[in-house]
């Protein structure tokens, strides 16, 4: 059964809730297992998962979950996963870690997007449904937050090595976050009437000793001034020896790294650059398309005032061994960049994209890039000049002095492509994508 990935579509931030407890081993399964979807059922409203998938997906239903639990069971570990099939869009994934090693019930949650849960209604639900789980399930921490904003605070290693991470966890209060909860251990050693008296928006203390804490009555506002106010004056709280402005500082910043920039790309590479933020993580989109707005790229040098005349001695040969070069290109990455069929300006911005997804100068032996692809990509481009603009082939024994005459200019393609493929900045300076552009401009 197809679900929504939110992963693909990456524009906006997520809700993410991260919950980690340990369960009864010895409580069959179905009981133990089953009051947490029972919570889910009650508090998930809007972002309910409607697909669990094992092996394959099915329609949620109880009887699924169970289903693919048989399916993803193994000795000592299983992995359930939940989605949705529309939006909003949400991955969920269920981890469990059975004796005789220790208990743990992990839960991931991302939903898509932020954006509603900027009302209290659906923030109270989340509350609720992690204060109920919190109460079936001992918990040492959990959190949700913006998934953004998770991102620039450090999480999960706070400076940490990763084995240092890993056996110590959320051991002090590294980062305070919307919802928070702070398991009994981490109470007593921050000292609990400290944690009880935290200036927040909710503190409740749960029968086992652990702490139920939310900063701000929405969590999608917690980048606001007032909101940052409040999760400075509680960090520093719980941490007396943080600075009061320090953090507030380092909280506002954080709020301006993640505040919406208006794309003003240069409109040659427009269509290249603004596919390109999202390749980055949610947290540092917006500064790439702030950086993306000062890019200008030189002005292309790949042509000649007049044409050279033509030398080679059979020019039907040639031409058919140019086909070949970018049919070549064409049956190699088809799959990836399936617009290389239709040989259009649209196609080159693909190809421009994938390349620099790709990193592909930099990964590929240059004897093959130079030897190979450059010329390959070179032969492509005149083609799609010759098709799309009305050029016309001026050939010559030299590849990189091959020519295709549009109006008063005569193009190099080869040479652009060569320039194109030293690096993965270059894929950028020397963009198919503005190279058509320029000689659109120019043809007539």
């Amino acid at each position: 059964m197809k679900h929504l990935n939110l992963w693909e579509s990456r524009a906006a931030d997520c809700l993410m809730l991260s919950f980690e407890a340990a369960f009864d081993g010895l409580t069959p399964m179905q009981d133990e297992l089953g009051a947490m979807l029972d919570v889910l059922e009650a508090k998930a409203g809007e972002w309910m998962p409607d697909v669990v998938e094992g092996t394959r997906g099915r329609k949620y239903s109880r009887e699924a979950f169970w289903k693919a639990f048989a399916e993803k069971r193994r000795e000592r570990t299983a992995t359930v996963g939940l989605y949705r099939t529309q939006s909003p869009a949400l991955d969920m994934p269920l981890r469990l870690r059975f004796p005789p090693l220790p208990t743990k019930l992990g839960v991931s949650v991302y939903i898509h997007s932020l954006s509603l849960f900027a009302m209290t209604a659906p923030c109270e639900r989340v509350v609720e449904m992690v204060r109920a789980w919190a109460l079936r399930y001992p918990t040492s921490y959990a959190s949700a937050h913006s998934l953004a904003d998770d991102q620039l605070s450090g999480a999960p290693c706070f400076g940490r090595d990763d084995e240092t991470t890993r056996r110590e966890g959320f051991d002090e209060v590294y980062a305070l976050y919307w919802l928070n909860v702070f398991g009994p251990k981490l109470v007593k050693s921050v000292g609990r009437e400290r944690v009880l008296s935290t200036p927040a928006h909710l503190v409740e203390e749960l029968p086992h000793g652990a702490v139920l804490l939310v900063l701000w009555p929405t969590a999608a506002e917690f980048a606001s001034d007032e909101a940052r106010q409040v999760q400075a004056r509680a960090h520093v709280h719980l941490r007396p020896d943080l600075d009061f402005d320090t953090v507030l500082r380092t909280l506002k910043e954080r709020s301006a790294a993640l505040a919406p920039v208006e794309p003003r790309f240069h409109p040659d590479v427009a269509p290249l650059l603004s596919r390109m933020p999202d390749e980055f993580a949610i947290s540092e989109r917006q500064r790439k398309i702030a950086e993306f707005n000062t890019f200008q790229p030189p002005e292309p040098e790949e042509w000649l005032p007049v044409e050279l005349s033509s030398d080679v001695e059979d020019p039907e040969l040639v031409l058919e061994s140019y086909g070949d070069l970018s049919e070549g290109l064409v049956a190699a990455l088809h799959a990836k960049v399936p617009s290389l069929m239709d040989e259009t300006a649209e196609s080159l911005t693909d190809l421009d994209f994938y390349f620099w997804r790709e990193d592909f100068p930099e990964k590929h032996e240059r004897q093959l890039v130079e030897g190979h692809t450059a010329p390959a990509i070179g032969a492509y481009l005149g083609n799609v000049l010759v098709q799309r603009l009305g050029g016309t082939w001026v050939l010559r024994q030299t590849l990189e002095e091959s020519q295709v005459r549009i109006g008063r200019r005569a193009w190099l393609p080869f040479l652009r492509a060569r320039r194109y493929m030293q690096s993965r900045q270059s894929l950028l300076d020397y963009s198919l994508t503005q190279f058509f552009r320029e000689a659109e401009r120019h043809r007539r």
